[in-house]
Parts: C-alpha cells; structure tokens; sequence
C-alpha cells in the first residue's frame, strides 16, 4: 500500500480549516469522501474531486476518518449520534480528529470506537486556513503508536509539522494550553499596541519593530495585518476562544494550577461575545481594548507581511 492510498473520510469538511485541510489530501491525489452538515459549503470540494455524503454514518466504510468540529458536543453527536460514524454495521479502521475539545469527551469517543474496534487518534492542529493553505500548520498527535504511523502521511500531507506526544488525550492538554497562550498573547498585543500608538506610535511601524525583535513570532506577524487594517474577517471567533479557556480553566482547577492571567483574559473574551462580537476575528480585542483606552482608531491602510 502506498503511502497516500487509503480511503479517506472527512466530517466537518464545510468549516474553515476543514475545507482547507481536506482540500490539501484531495489536491495530494487522495480519495476523499466528506460530510457537512451544511452541504452547500463542501460543494466545492465535489468539483475538485471529492465525493460529498449525506451522514457521517456513510462514511463508515472509509479506512480513515478525519474530524473538525466545533466542540465536545458536536464530537460525539458526529461519532456516536444517530447518524454517526460509528452507527452502523461497519466502521471505519481510524479516527482521526482534529477539533479543539475537552478530554472527557475524547476519551468517550475513543472508548466508543475500541468497542467498534476503531482505533483513534487525537489531533488537534495550529493554524488558521491561510495558515493551511501557506503549508505551515502544525499538528500535534496522541493515541496508539501504530494509528498515529498510520495518519503521518495524512497527517504531513495537510501541515509542516506533526509532534507525537504519547498515548491517550496528551495531544488535548496540548492544544489546550497553546489555546490559553493564543488568549494571552492576544490581549497583551492588544494593549500594548494601543499604548503604543496612543504614545504617537503608528501601529505598523510599533508591529514592524516588534515583530524583527527577539520576542516577535509566527502569530504576531500572522496578525500583524488584522491590526494594522483592523480587518476582522474571521479566523477563529471569541466564541470559539472563550470555548477554549474556559476548557482550559477547567482543566486548571482539576489539577490545582492557579491561572489568574488566563482568567482576566476569559473575562475579557466573555465582554466580546455579550457586547456581540461572535462572528468576527478575536482580533476584535484591540477595538475593545482602543475603545476602553479612550483612543479611536483607524484602519491605516498599509501593506504589512503577514509572515507566511
């Protein structure tokens, strides 16, 4: 068997990193099968290849399923629901999913998919769709060793990068934590760019020399042109985010790590959806932060790299 040649399933296809990770397998010649749930958005996945289903459950016959979903909920409901993938007679060899949601679910999952004699494999990924279409999302993956040689190729195929981190949910807590430091970092760019430019600094000259100095990264030069354009288009909501810390939060009262700066920016998040920022960029936390700093600010119109 070569090395792309199995039959692939995908669930979740029609969001924005689904499309754009199962697009990569089919441009790579794989046979790609998907489910959304609103069908029209993985039309255009039909027209390069792909071959669009009805239910998760008609993807039981696929070798490998991969998933991106929204939350826990959504999780079980496409593997164990009515019309899941583990519904029917047949299932799939593999499950791979790649979807930020909690530990407990992941392990119903996997659970439920042993008794089925599925194997799963944990694998939240890094990134953004333009991250996935640059070549540069990153992957990081638990479960069984031998599913997770089974995936790589999948797996490298969609992304740069792909870390083994061990059995079971380790890849969760993993994802999780990078999930609080995504919160984090986000809401100090905030503010200290407003700071900045409220001291007379342009925000793309502050970003410019930020981003060439030693605590510059990827995600700073990635966002750079959100807030310099305040260009709000969304790549991962503060819904989603909020989803996330408070997974994370959850996770630190269970193993007794206090996590105060992590708390104060949950709070903030939560200001962001209930003033009714839920389908914009989370970006949306430099307007907030402009806004609660007395400062108005424009888009200044200036092409800045983006990194990728």
């Amino acid at each position: 068997m070569t090395a792309l040649s199995r039959r692939i399933g995908w669930i979740g296809a029609g969001g924005r990193l689904g499309f754009s990770m199962s697009k990569r397998l089919i441009e790579a010649g794989c046979n790609v099968s998907v489910y959304n749930r609103t069908r029209s958005k993985v039309e255009p996945l039909a027209e390069l290849g792909a071959t669009v289903v009805d239910s998760p459950r008609d993807l039981a016959d696929r070798e490998i399923v991969f998933s991106t979903v929204s939350a826990s909920d959504d999780l079980i409901a496409v593997t164990e629901g009515p019309n899941g993938v583990l519904s029917g007679d047949s299932s799939p060899d593999l499950l791979v999913d790649c979807s930020t949601v909690s530990e407990e679910a992941s392990a119903q999952v996997r659970e439920a998919a042993a008794r089925r004699g599925t194997e799963m494999l944990s694998a939240p990924v890094s990134g953004s769709a333009k991250v996935v279409a640059a070549g540069k999302l990153t992957i990081v993956a638990s479960g069984p060793r031998e599913a997770f040689d089974a995936a790589e190729p999948y797996l490298a195929a969609v992304g740069s990068g792909v870390t083994y981190v061990g059995e079971g949910e380790l890849a969760r807590m993993v994802k999780i934590c990078h999930n609080l430091m995504l919160g984090v970092v986000s809401q100090c760019l905030a503010e200290i760019t407003v700071l900045a430019e409220k001291g007379g600094v342009t925000r793309h000259d502050f970003l410019k020399f930020l981003n060439t100095s030693v605590v510059g990264s990827m995600f700073t030069r990635y966002k750079t042109p959100a807030f310099v354009n305040l260009d709000m288009t969304p790549t991962f909501t503060p819904v989603l985010l909020r989803k996330d810390l408070d997974l994370g939060l959850d996770a630190a009262r269970r193993l007794d790590v206090p996590l105060p700066v992590t708390a104060v920016t949950r709070e903030i998040l939560n200001e962001a959806v209930e003033l009714g920022h839920t389908d914009c960029d989370f970006a949306i936390l430099l307007a907030m932060q402009a806004e609660a700093s007395g400062l108005k600010i424009e888009p200044e119109d200036v092409t800045v790299d983006d990194g990728l």
